[in-house]
């Protein structure tokens, strides 16, 4: 289950992994992008996203979203200069003590950016972990939140075949192994 790599499990038919790594470095179909509501740029996965993918997706999601997105949402834009075909964008929510129904928010940012994969027919993403930087979510909450989310979707679905959290350190890594073990011990005991 755990390797060099990550730690890897299968989930209805598809792969769900977990790694260390830079997001905007991923060869998959998708790169999720942890956007703001203006879909304006920023820093954290934003910014690393589109240093690397270049103005490109600036200049599409401008045109195509000029209202931009609502938080636990999501919309897609071409990948620039970045491995990946596709980013899709979603807005994660600004923790405020849990009271302002933030995990509601987090989950429908995961569950409709994998709408959007699917409906877009790809078969692999690779997620950062949302609204855990500048949003301040607490990182064991956010893993637990995001890992079920994404979970559920694949036993519902069974799609897409791969999905990859890329983490971008080793603390943030093992909220989310720590969540993984948590959550796969439930089903079975």
């Amino acid at each position: 289950m755990q390797s060099a790599e990550g730690m890897k499990v299968r989930i209805a038919g598809s792969t769900l992994e977990l790694v260390i790594g830079d997001i905007a470095l991923q060869k998959m179909d998708v790169v999720v992008n942890a956007a703001n509501n203006q879909l304006a740029g920023g820093g954290g996965v934003d910014g690393a996203i589109h240093r690397g993918g270049g103005p490109a997706i600036m200049e599409e999601t401008r045109q195509k979203y000029p209202r931009g997105c609502p938080t636990g949402e999501a919309v897609i834009s071409g990948a620039g200069q970045l491995a990946a075909r596709y980013v899709v964008h979603t807005v994660g929510p600004v923790w405020g003590g849990g009271q302002g129904r933030e995990e509601e928010q987090l989950a429908s940012a995961y569950r409709r950016s994998l709408e959007v994969v699917i409906e877009n027919g790809c078969s692999s993403a690779a997620f950062p972990s949302l609204s855990t930087g500048a949003y301040r979510y607490p990182f064991d909450l956010a893993a637990r939140c995001a890992l079920s989310t994404v979970m559920a979707f694949l036993k519902e679905t069974g799609k897409p075949e791969w999905v990859r959290f890329v983490l971008f350190d080793e603390s943030a890594y093992s909220a989310f192994s720590v969540a993984l073990t948590d959550l796969l011990s439930d089903e079975i005991g």
